[in-house]
């Protein structure tokens, strides 16, 4: 008899590590849209919030082929993490502090229909900590190497030795993944909150080229809000934040993360020609 090759233990090494993840790994039914998702505590299912449909009711199917309800506990579009919560208890997957290395092999484990599917790839980017285009704040920019159909957004990602480093989701032109701290983080707020605190100006901004650089003009102002309370105005011109100049609307949005809630910071305007300060504390942004 034959020792077994490299190749042949790598394939039972990998079949094993995917059949240790497959019983926490979960289908997300939700309005003519579905994911994966992992069961993160013992009711509490994570997905990807951009998987998941805005409307309509939500079921989970499991990989015994049982099949509950769920409700949304939370969804942070910024980080693109959604919390479910499901009837009974089920046995939750254990996740890893670890990020993997540049180059080392990812298994992704998914599920349509409740069935358990595999991808394999390869980590093509391990970086330091991250904001995405929507303003979250990512622990560690990770892209893998691999395709992914959509209902296998939200599956778990796990390295060679079978631990789970984050959430796969679809990023624009490549496959990223959630890491584990950012979901720990933000899922861990969605259960006792049911949402992410989010700055707030309280302004309606458009952008607008001016002879030294790039502005923005406040389009509309909340009554309520904390720049009405500092003094801004309706057609003043934000120049600049804190002393740095506006590198555009987007960059401003970007950083009215959760840590800017309660703290103040100084914008300089132009109205009606002249250069004015205005110290505003920022906001939370209130519920849409």
């Amino acid at each position: 008899m034959t020792e077994p090759n490299i190749l042949s233990s790598l394939s039972s090494a990998l079949a094993e590590t995917i059949a240790r993840a497959a019983p926490a790994i979960v289908s997300v039914h939700s309005h003519r849209a579905r994911a994966s998702g992992f069961v993160w505590k013992a009711s509490l299912i994570v997905t990807a919030d951009e998987a998941l449909a805005d409307e309509g009711e939500i079921e989970i199917q499991f990989a015994d082929g049982s099949r509950r309800p769920a409700t949304v506990v939370g969804r942070d579009h910024t980080t693109d993490v959604a919390l479910l919560r499901v009837e009974g208890d089920v046995a939750p997957v254990k996740l890893s502090t670890g990020s993997p290395a540049l180059g080392s092999l990812a298994v992704i484990v998914a599920a349509d229909r409740g069935a358990p599917t595999a991808r394999l790839g390869m980590v093509a980017l391990s970086g330091p900590a991250w904001r995405s285009l929507r303003g979250g704040d990512i622990d560690a920019r990770i892209e893998l190497d691999v395709r992914l159909r959509g209902s296998q957004q939200g599956g778990l990602a796990l390295d060679a030795s079978g631990e789970a480093f984050g959430m796969a989701v679809l990023g624009p032109r490549r496959v990223l993944v959630i890491p584990t701290a950012t979901i720990e983080r933000v899922a861990g707020q969605l259960e006792k909150r049911g949402r992410i605190a989010r700055g707030y100006l309280g302004l309606g901004l458009q952008p607008v080229r001016l002879d030294d650089g790039i502005g923005a003009m406040v389009m509309n102002v909340d009554k309520a809000g904390p720049s009405a309370a500092a003094g801004i105005r309706q057609g003043d011109v934000i120049v600049a934040v804190n002393d740095q100049s506006l590198s555009g609307v987007r960059a401003l949005s970007r950083g009215l993360g959760p840590q800017s809630v309660g703290t103040v910071v100084e914008l300089t305007v132009h109205r009606g020609g002249e250069p004015l300060n205005f110290k505003v504390t920022v906001g939370e942004r209130p519920e849409t």
